[in-house]
């Protein structure tokens, strides 16, 4: 686990750049649409992290 979390926290905002980049060069709006749903799921999370808090 020590080796693997750190592994873990880079490698995935670079895989969704990376995956982003490549929707992007085949289609603008794959790329576009890829945003939004990263940015949907983001603003999820941060609603569900506010909610907790807020709860404590």
């Amino acid at each position: 686990m020590r080796i693997a979390k750190p592994i873990l926290l880079t490698s995935t905002p670079v895989g969704v750049i990376w995956g982003m980049y490549e929707a992007f060069k085949v289609r603008w709006w794959l790329g576009g649409l890829m945003a939004v749903l990263i940015g949907v799921i983001g603003g999820f999370s941060w609603l569900t992290v506010r909610t907790i808090r807020r709860e404590r």
